[in-house]
């Protein structure tokens, strides 16, 4: 995984792991595998994301990324509080996650199915489809200051949680 401070050195990637080790990643609150609510008829489908229902925290923010050029990556940080629902709701991408002991990927691709991921856990999205946009449903406003864009200072801070 790649830090967020470009002079320092990145990561190993984690090998690929099976959907149901993501619940192993995330000391505070453990990334699960959300599924949406959908309605679905002969004109198509709706995926619902509610707060309280899919989405365990109050939605204070919501943005999407496109137009992501092949082989780029994004991420490449942790949160201190932040909590947030991440839907690929066109194409697909690959999220690297990290809690300071654990690491796993996941496979997003199904607009009907998400990716809660809590605090303190580092992301990398990666391996872009062609015309991927993920959808982030977030528990807080932006604050530069929540955010852990260096891997080492993510390390010392997840070092300290028990």
């Amino acid at each position: 995984m790649t830090g967020g401070d470009p002079a320092a050195p990145s990561a190993p990637a984690p090998e690929p792991a099976a959907v149901h080790d993501v619940g192993r990643i995330g000391r505070i609150r453990p990334c699960r595998p959300v599924r949406l609510s959908e309605h679905a008829d002969d004109r198509g489908r709706l995926s619902i994301a509610e707060t309280g229902r899919e989405v365990p925290f109050g939605i204070a923010r919501a943005y999407w990324q496109h137009a992501t050029p092949a082989g780029a990556a994004r991420g490449a940080h942790g949160h201190r509080r932040l909590e947030q629902v991440v839907v690929a709701v066109s194409g697909g991408c690959d999220i690297l996650l990290d809690d300071g002991l654990r690491r796993c990927r996941y496979r997003l691709e199904d607009p009907a199915a998400g990716l809660y991921i809590g605090p303190m856990v580092w992301r990398d999205y990666v391996d872009f489809a062609p015309g991927t946009v993920v959808l982030f449903l977030v528990s807080e406003p932006y604050d530069e200051a929540e955010y852990l864009r260096s891997y080492d200072e993510f390390r010392r801070a997840a070092a300290g949680l028990r």
